[in-house]
């Protein structure tokens, strides 16, 4: 529930038991019974409400589509990184125009650009 497992769970209770007392603590117990019967009347409401006001279209949305849990940052730009590489493998070899038009002149300069850095390595999940 909120990251309380059975053992935290008794601990609470009684250190609720001493804090409280035991004339007090049903009387507690009750407001906090009704607490939780509120608000998931407020939730159905709302719930109710928002249906009444989408129509059916709010039937047919996937709301595991839209969960953000569901998104693995890694994942994700290793895909984008894989498609990336293929698009590179699939594209032909690009030209320069003075090359493809046979008009450049080479002057035996060496060229002032940088050298192209060398390939990043894909992410491998399972050597980790």
């Amino acid at each position: 529930m909120f990251g309380i497992n059975g053992g935290e769970f008794i601990v609470l209770l009684v250190v609720a038991l001493v804090v409280l007392g035991p004339e007090r603590l049903p009387h507690y117990a009750e407001q906090l019974a009704g607490l939780v019967k509120s608000a998931r009347r407020f939730a159905k409401g709302a719930q109710a409400q928002m249906r009444e006001e989408l129509g059916p279209e709010f039937d047919d949305i996937d709301w595991q589509k839209l969960d953000p849990r569901q998104y693995d940052p890694r994942r994700i730009v290793r895909e984008a990184l894989t498609e990336a590489w293929e698009d590179d493998d699939e594209a032909p070899a690009k030209k320069t125009p003075a090359a493809a038009t046979g008009s450049g002149v080479d002057l035996g300069k060496k060229s002032s650009a940088p050298a192209a850095a060398p390939a990043p390595v894909p992410y491998d999940e399972d050597a980790t």
